[in-house]
């Protein structure tokens, strides 16, 4: 179900729902800078409110995500330098972080995390402290299958990251191909990204996105662990399957396609899914022409280790 929004259309690609002081607040990727929305209702109306945090010299914002800590909020998100166009020859998206006193800044300080490539930023907070989970490439892996995957790493501090990272979601199956032979010397491509951390009861739970937005299986997943392990980078977190075979939490299905890059909210003792995805096009008609994902919102089950989605379409 497709969220709703006031004014003129626009497009909320990798929405990030941050709730704070009973107001609601999302955060999407977009070219000039951070863009943001509010609601005091996330099934309600949400206002937009423009760009909210920017770094002069830099474009493609991508990937949002906040937190509170203390007296102020973190955004962090991942642009590229000026110069590129953020998505082709010469891209180098890194991480970023800035802070404000509030979810709508103005927010100031920015500094880099890393000087690699490196995206998608989820910061959650345990007892045992700050932990970034983001995703970054690796061309060397043990099981050959080369590509982006997540990683978590514990935060010193909001800004600074401890840099002893643990790889905890891989690529392990063709169904997370971003693109066959991409170098030419027949090795796949594969990513993992858009981590999403969250507990319930005895579980811990990562989701993530899989696959290439423009490909038939592109989709939500999760990967699991029965612990109440406080460090983040001591979880050993095992991806699920369908008795060792592909099955994700979310694919194209019958009214949408390009499902991926969400956030989960926990309102009234339920689990939801932000996430984005594009109406499905009838056959012949380009489904890639501009940016046409928009934020949407599904219902999840959370029970014992298992995720499953309860997706419905728009009805006039």
């Amino acid at each position: 179900m497709k969220l709703k929004f006031a004014g003129k259309k626009r497009a909320q690609p990798d929405p990030f729902i941050f709730e704070d002081g009973g107001r609601y607040y999302l955060y999407v990727t977009a070219g000039k800078g951070v863009e943001a929305y509010s609601a005091d209702d996330p099934f309600g109306e949400w206002q937009f409110e423009g760009v909210v945090a920017s770094i002069p010299g830099c474009v493609a914002y991508w990937a949002p995500c906040a937190i509170r800590v203390g007296e102020r909020v973190y955004l962090y998100f991942s642009c590229s330098s000026e110069g590129t166009d953020g998505y082709g020859e010469g891209m180098f998206e890194n991480l970023h972080v800035m802070s404000a006193k509030t979810p709508l800044g103005p927010f100031e300080n920015p500094k880099r995390l890393f000087e690699r490539f490196s995206i998608d930023a989820h910061v959650v907070e345990t007892k045992a402290g700050l932990f970034l989970w983001y995703a970054e490439d690796n061309t060397d892996p043990e099981n050959g299958r080369i590509g982006t995957r997540v990683y978590v790493d514990r935060l010193i501090d909001p800004v600074t990251p401890a840099h002893q990272p643990k790889e905890a979601v891989i690529p392990t199956c063709d169904e997370e191909i971003f693109m066959r032979n991409r170098f030419g010397d027949g090795r796949d491509w594969h990513t993992i990204e858009g981590a999403f951390w969250f507990r319930e009861g005895e579980w811990q739970y990562v989701m993530y996105s899989g696959a290439c937005y423009e490909n038939e299986t592109y989709h939500i997943g999760y990967a699991a662990a029965k612990s109440d392990e406080e460090d983040l980078t001591k979880v050993d977190f095992v991806k699920h399957t369908k008795d060792g075979a592909f099955d994700p939490v979310m694919i194209k299905n019958g009214f949408e396609e390009g499902v991926g890059h969400h956030s989960v909210l926990k309102l009234g003792g339920e689990y939801y899914a932000v996430y984005h995805g594009r109406d499905l096009c009838a056959p012949g008609e380009d489904g890639l022409k501009g940016d046409r994902r928009t934020a949407r919102i599904c219902r999840l089950s959370v029970k014992d280790g298992v995720i499953t989605a309860e997706r419905f379409e728009d009805r006039v």
